[in-house]
């Protein structure tokens, strides 16, 4: 492990580096934008409905996604670094719509334009990374850079719930401020070289960039590998897109922070600005649950890739996303906040099993010359992932666990006319049921989850899961065949 650790490139630290600041800026909005849809404007949020919210995501998995497959391409034929310092002017852009337009229509542009400038940005570091490893050293290569993206998938949520405690506007400024720190690092950027010493800027002279990239795309083995993959990729963004919805309307953090603080929690500012505490200190916010994720990848990703070099990267693949569909199990199962802390460290060993082996797969078996362009393709199964579940996984948490939905249901139960309801803003039912009720928050919580099926959502995205995991194990034994006939 020493000796492949020495041998990788300044090259792959300069593009780990730059990766770790693009996910702290990327985390630091994902993370709580359903946080941000769902909180009421009255508290500065966009009072959204989770199907809404879904809307938004759909078209973002899109363009995220979508757009890759031709960009990486661009980016080999053209230069990575180009494409990079192209990615970041965007991705800037996006952070100050956000910030700039605080309403449905202007979270929506700003999260094309971040969509489109990581769409740009993702196939060109990659491949740097690819171009910049060896057979010998790629798995652990891949497992240290997938350990620096969250590093700063850690930190920027820990931002993130620091300053929405202030302001929303203020998560999106820093993170505007944060990606322009990507423009100092092209600075010390050098573009590797390609296959036979010619640097990717050299290769424009090639036919028709669409036509190459589709029939490249076309090869069973590609097109098969990319789509069963989506399965784990709609199980990752349902983790990242409605644990948080999850745990801010059904978790009850209170007796994970009393075991780690005490009964009466802590004010501590480092304590409070590290667990992503709220303000009186008694209870995590939930996106300090989901950076839980992060943490645990942060700190023994390296230690898992070292472990599994030698495990064939189908079987890792399978083990994970196994894993993975049984920590969503959990988190349907229960309102305990250890049992959804030990579901997140569950979730985070199988994707350390599962997407670091995807890449590598992917960079070993593409030609020399087109390892860019098949990074792209990488991003084929993220988005019929993102996309499936931007718009399914929202849906499906609405009808089933959305508290602010059966609040208002309940609220009629005891009384209120239809009327009456519907002009209470969108995020405040909840809160009129408890000031009706005169119980404790936790009390009326508990009573709609014993009332609602809140786990189904999460039972059907494990399902699917499951199904992926099985998939993977035989197209392995697919590949094996057809490399040995």
């Amino acid at each position: 492990m020493a000796a492949a650790i020495a041998s990788l490139s300044y090259v792959f630290w300069c593009v780990g580096a730059m990766e770790m600041i693009e996910r702290l800026a990327y985390y630091g909005v994902r993370t709580v934008s359903g946080l941000y849809a769902k909180a009421p404007a009255s508290e500065g949020g966009l009072g959204i409905t989770p199907s809404q919210l879904g809307t938004i995501y759909f078209f973002w998995a899109i363009a995220q996604n979508a757009v890759s497959a031709l960009t990486g391409g661009m980016a080999d034929r053209y230069g990575y670094k180009r494409m990079i310092g192209i990615s970041t002017a965007v991705k800037i852009a996006g952070y100050l719509t956000m910030a700039a337009l605080p309403s449905y229509g202007g979270f929506a542009a700003g999260a094309i334009l971040l969509a489109v400038g990581t769409a740009i940005f993702k196939p060109a570091l990659q491949g740097t990374l690819v171009q910049s490893t060896n057979r010998k050293n790629s798995s652990l290569a891949w497992g240290v850079f997938y350990q620096t993206v969250n590093i700063g998938g850690f930190i920027g949520p820990l931002v993130a719930g620091y300053m929405r405690k202030m302001d929303w506007r203020y998560v999106f400024l820093t993170n505007a401020g944060v990606i322009c720190l990507n423009f100092l690092m092209l600075l010390a950027y050098r573009e590797p070289r390609g296959a036979g010493g010619e640097a990717p800027t050299e290769g424009a002279r090639r036919p028709s960039l669409l036509r190459e990239s589709l029939g490249e795309l076309g090869r069973p083995h590609v097109f098969v590998y990319l789509i069963i993959f989506s399965g784990f990729w709609f199980m990752f963004y349902g983790f990242f897109d409605l644990l948080p919805l999850h745990v801010d309307d059904w978790i009850d953090t209170r007796p994970v922070v009393a075991t780690l603080f005490g009964p009466d929690g802590t004010q501590n500012p480092v304590a409070k600005f590290f667990f992503i505490l709220n303000k009186t200190g008694t209870e995590m916010q939930p996106e300090g649950v989901v950076d839980l994720n992060s943490l645990l990848i942060m700190t023994v990703c390296f230690v898992v890739a070292a472990l599994t070099a030698k495990l064939r990267a189908t079987v890792s693949i399978f083990l994970g996303t196994a894993l993975a569909a049984l920590a969503f199990i959990l988190f349907g199962a229960t309102v305990t906040g250890w049992l959804v802390v030990m579901g997140v460290f569950l979730f985070s060993l199988g994707e350390m099993l599962s997407s670091p082996k995807f890449l590598e797969y992917i960079g070993n078996f593409a030609p020399r010359d087109k390892k860019a362009m098949y990074l792209g393709f990488a991003q084929i199964p993220i988005m019929v992932g993102m996309m499936l579940e931007g718009k399914i996984g929202p849906v499906l948490y609405d009808h089933f666990a959305s508290k602010e939905r059966f609040a208002r249901e309940l609220l009629m139960e005891r009384g209120q006319t239809a009327q009456a309801v519907a002009l209470i803003p969108q995020g405040e039912a909840f809160g009129r049921l408890v000031e009706q009720t005169h119980l404790d928050r936790w009390q009326v919580t508990a009573d709609l989850a014993a009332r609602h099926p809140i786990g189904v959502p999460w039972t059907m995205m494990a399902l699917i899961g499951f199904v992926a995991a099985v998939a993977m194990l035989f197209y392995g034994r697919w590949v094996a065949k057809r490399t040995t006939a």
